[in-house]
């Protein structure tokens, strides 16, 4: 399948080479490069997106998460990530850096063309049908690697898992239920790959499904959409839909949410509107690049300036209701299993907030568990007690491997 898809690929896009200078280069040849696809047929448009397709249909039947190409750093082969390891299909060729150029051009609208352009990088949305009635999703990321196109795509899971699956404890439950807390901030933290986009959305389908209020949801790009169910679900997708987090959940207020999702507090901007918002009676949602709940609350004060830190901090210490931190962990099986870090905001960690004594938080989090909380080496201790992990992975995996060495060394009495 791969070869001939391949050869496809040379046919279809050898033509539109010939009509490139051989002296374009840099921005002057993807340009040029772009003007070529507008001006194609679109039955050749159409075979471009059906040789793409075919290397995502086959990512689906192999289970993978996410694939790569393009670029020198692809070394002209497709890879695939698997249960977490990144290896390259088995290709009788290799795809030359213009071909995939034009294959990676050919998927963007001019309007996407131009940020890419601009930017250096463009984050969108994609999708394939795979039957009458049944599509798949991916959050796709295309950049520049050494003046070449290089494109992830990572498979949006279309099954949203239930609400019981992730294992919190009832008071956590209650934190992020618009039911039992009408406002607060909820951070859901990881580093990418971690899970943290699927765990945002089985909070969003339990809400969903328990409470009449209306959802606003502002991601780059939207990913899995959220059907009504007994609420109104908005999908506002940055750079399509709205300029920027920031825009969106201020024009949200506007618009009578009662909770409102934020895809990524990437900035100083939007972390603060966020705590303006959720100061302001919402409940609000939003994911961080961290790995433990006191690394969050470290970054959303570090990126502030100095003389807002105080401010912030008692802004925080106010909203802040739940910070669930997660990792997936290789498991004994072959795939992986989440480990997540749980912090519930109680008057004490409020206190710690404010007074800024952050480093207090890790006890509260290991003596909390009566509470709903834990950290992240409790979890990961846990999960090797049940014959789910191994103890290396345990050990690489934790954020303080001086207090997983310490759990390791505890006798049960």
């Amino acid at each position: 399948m791969a070869a001939i898809d391949i050869d496809k690929i040379s046919g279809l896009t050898q033509p539109l080479i010939q009509r490139i200078p051989k002296t374009a280069r840099g921005i002057d040849l993807h340009k040029r490069i772009g003007d070529l696809i507008e001006e194609a047929e679109i039955s050749l448009r159409v075979d471009l997106k059906e040789i793409l397709d075919t290397f995502l249909v086959n990512m689906i039947k192999i289970n993978a998460s996410d694939i790569d190409l393009g670029g020198p750093g692809c070394a002209g082969k497709v890879w695939y990530r698997v249960f977490g390891d990144k290896s390259p299909l088995k290709m009788l060729k290799k795809l030359p850096l213009l071909e995939t150029d034009i294959l990676l051009h050919n998927v963007l609208l001019s309007t996407q063309r131009d940020k890419l352009l601009e930017d250096k990088n463009l984050d969108f949305s994609y999708s394939i049908n795979l039957s009458k009635d049944k599509s798949q999703r991916f959050r796709a990321d295309m950049y520049f690697d050494l003046d070449h196109l290089g494109l992830n795509m990572r498979k949006i899971d279309n099954t949203i898992r239930p609400f019981k699956s992730l294992g919190v404890n009832a008071e956590v439950a209650k934190a992020v239920s618009l039911k039992y807390y009408k406002y607060g901030l909820t951070l859901v933290t990881g580093i990418t790959g971690s899970g943290k986009s699927s765990t945002l959305d089985t909070i969003i389908d339990a809400n969903n499904r328990t409470v009449d209020s209306h959802i606003v949801i502002i991601a780059s790009p939207v990913e899995l959409i959220h059907d009504p169910i007994r609420s109104v679900v908005r999908h506002r997708e940055v750079g399509t839909d709205v300029l920027s987090f920031k825009d969106g959940a201020i024009q949200a207020l506007r618009q009578d949410p009662d909770i409102i999702v934020i895809g990524e507090l990437r900035d100083p901007e939007t972390i603060m509107t966020a705590l303006e918002i959720t100061d302001s009676g919402h409940k609000t949602f939003g994911t961080l690049h961290t790995s433990s709940a006191m690394e969050s609350i470290e970054r959303i004060l570090g990126e502030m300036p100095t003389e807002e830190q105080n401010r912030v901090r008692a802004r925080l210490a106010d909203v802040l209701t739940c910070v669930i931190s997660q990792k997936l962990v290789p498991s004994l099986d072959g795939k992986r299993v989440l480990a997540k870090e749980v912090l519930l905001a109680n008057s004490s960690v409020r206190a710690a907030i404010r007074n800024n004594n952050i480093g207090e938080i890790y006890q509260m989090l290991m003596e909390g568990r009566e509470k709903g909380m834990n950290t992240m080496e409790q979890d990961l201790k846990r999960l090797y007690d049940e014959g789910k992990i191994s103890k290396e992975s345990a050990l690489n995996y934790s954020n303080n491997k001086t207090k997983m060495l310490q759990l390791f060394s505890e006798v049960a009495y």
